[in-house]
């Protein structure tokens, strides 16, 4: 049985806490985006039945940064609650790169994602690094995917500051 206690106590869960609703700031990352229908429904369940997920966060200077329950944040500073339910994710996910891989994790758990916010992550990622076998291992992606979504981001970038002939233009007489 102590053995049991002991594993609960480092799971982010067993310590919920309601933190004061302005210190809970959005990060600048969330690819996930939710139709204002599904946002109303939100609305209405935690009218209805409270919080019944508490947003994860990490813990900084300033406060607390969402890294999944944007939405559930969103709402509930909608309704001007003065409070909101957090867990803290584990504190060696100091580094933003950790943290947004949790975003994605717990997001590609549930549903979908837009493609453009997730081909910029991808990008960040590789900026800061990371090999395409741990973007792939630590967002949940094959390799083709990875390859498919720095494509995306990475070939208009390759060519932003490029000038291009305009040897196909037509000529006017």
């Amino acid at each position: 049985m102590g053995d049991h206690l002991a594993w609960t106590e480092k799971h982010p869960v067993s310590h919920v806490k309601w933190v004061p609703a302005d210190e809970v700031y959005a990060n600048d990352y969330n690819p996930n985006a939710v139709a204002p229908p599904e946002m109303e429904l939100l609305r209405v369940s935690i009218e209805a039945d409270g919080f019944t997920q508490p947003i994860v966060v990490f813990q900084t200077d300033i406060g607390y940064e969402v890294v999944d329950g944007f939405h559930r944040h969103k709402v509930g500073r909608a309704m001007n609650l003065t409070h909101l339910p957090v867990v803290v994710i584990n504190p060696d996910r100091v580094d933003r790169g950790d943290r947004i891989a949790s975003t994605i994790r717990h997001n590609r758990a549930r549903g979908k994602h837009q493609i453009g916010a997730m081909s910029d992550i991808v990008m960040e990622l590789k900026k800061r690094n990371w090999s395409d076998k741990k973007i792939g291992r630590e967002l949940g992606m094959d390799p083709d995917e990875v390859l498919r979504l720095s494509q995306i981001s990475g070939l208009a970038e390759m060519f932003a500051d490029r000038e291009f002939s305009e040897a196909w233009e037509v000529e006017h007489e």
